[in-house]
């Protein structure tokens, strides 16, 4: 179903007000323990205000509690903390961006698919965490990435993801499938171009915060390096269930490189290359589904591509199971939480493992489904939609 942009607009306004009104009892009880996850209102957004050294009116990457996020999120971070230092200011203020940005990602979605962008508007994993952290500034670049990108206009895309990767670090993967792409077709010296552009202005960003701050700066990286195995996990999962597994950091990676190999095979073996606007979704589902931490967030990412992604309508049974997992999976953290920091009730550790199961299940099912449209042909033509200036 095909909607108009000022009625897609308004659907997006709607969801984003939807989700502030789920946020919003937190703001009556300033965040505090244990409702804020009884309600699954919790959000990053003050808690960091109140954690870390930006929210004292220093810079993001200096002090003792510098962000734990890629540059140009930190930038962001600290630039709303100019305006207002009170937890419910800086929570609103962040709000009504995250929103606008919101609704610029579903106006590039509607240029991208249109038939399915009210679906992306209204997408209940969008209402229930729009507002826990600031992925939407990073999601917006990269969905522009992979529009141009499928319109080979290759400069505005590797700027476009550059600055991405350099917010959330997350689409640096989607260089896997446009190698993928760029070789089937064999377009080599594209590719370079390609990767040179976007791993450069990458570099080129972070260049004054490494020298300035390095080590708050590198923060982000060891900390991913370190970490073990965490929220929303598959092994935080398996060690619920007593499959204690040791070296997480070498497993993780060794299935993710398997994981790779796979992709890699199914992208080379389809009848005709597929676009990128149709490949991005397998990288990211298996990424999250072997990291050592899923936040609720993150399925902010995937939303829009699992619905890029879509043959036509008979795969939306598929996108409706998976989404109903994620919702699944977002009330058992926050009743995990809860109980976790002394709720009279809430959800107990095996129950919240099983949900991280099926949350991982869900998404590799729907990535299989997918996998078998796609490897049979019949992908839509990207050159009859409409372009955005480059």
């Amino acid at each position: 179903m095909r909607v108009g942009t000022r009625l897609l607009v308004v659907l997006a306004i709607t969801a984003s007000l939807f989700s502030y009104f789920k946020f919003s009892y937190c703001e009556e009880i300033t965040w505090a323990g244990p409702d804020q996850y009884v309600h699954a209102c919790y959000s990053d957004l003050p808690a960091l205000l109140s954690d870390r050294s930006f929210g004292k009116g220093q810079w993001a990457y200096s002090g003792d509690q510098v962000v734990e996020y890629p540059a140009l999120q930190g930038l962001v971070m600290w630039a709303t903390a100019q305006i207002t230092h009170s937890p419910i200011g800086y929570f609103r203020l962040n709000a009504i961006i995250l929103a606008l940005l919101f609704v610029a990602t579903v106006l590039i979605f509607h240029r991208i698919r249109p038939e399915y962008s009210y679906l992306y508007a209204l997408a209940p994993t969008g209402v229930v965490a729009l507002y826990i952290n600031w992925d939407l500034w990073a999601i917006a670049t990269m969905l522009l990435a992979i529009y141009w990108f499928d319109r080979k206009a290759d400069l505005a895309s590797a700027l476009a993801i550059g600055v991405s990767i350099a917010t959330k670090f997350f689409p640096i993967i989607l260089l896997l499938p446009i190698a993928i792409i760029l070789w089937r077709r064999h377009e080599l010296s594209r590719l370079v171009r390609y990767a040179a552009i976007s791993i450069g202005s990458f570099v080129l960003i972070n260049i004054p915060f490494a020298l300035t701050t390095p080590e708050g700066w590198w923060r982000f990286f060891q900390l991913n390096l370190d970490r073990q195995a965490d929220w929303g996990s598959l092994w935080y999962a398996l060690s619920v269930f007593h499959v204690n597994l040791t070296h997480i950091n070498y497993l993780s990676i060794l299935t993710l490189l398997i994981g790779v190999l796979v992709i890699a095979i199914f992208m080379l073996q389809t009848k005709t290359p597929i676009t990128l606007a149709h490949s991005a979704i397998y990288i990211f589902i298996l990424v999250m589904a072997v990291s050592k931490v899923y936040s609720p967030q993150y399925v902010l990412w995937l939303t829009p591509l699992a619905l890029l992604a879509l043959m036509d309508a008979r795969d939306l049974p598929w996108f409706w199971f998976w989404q109903i997992a994620e919702l699944a999976y977002h009330l058992a953290i926050w009743q995990h939480l809860a109980q976790v920091t002394g709720a009279p009730h809430g959800l107990g550790v095996k129950g919240y493992a099983a949900a991280i199961l099926l949350r991982i299940a869900s998404s590799l099912a729907l990535a299989i489904a997918l996998a078998r449209r796609h490897k049979s042909g019949g992908l839509l033509d990207l050159g009859r939609w409409p372009e955005l200036p480059v």
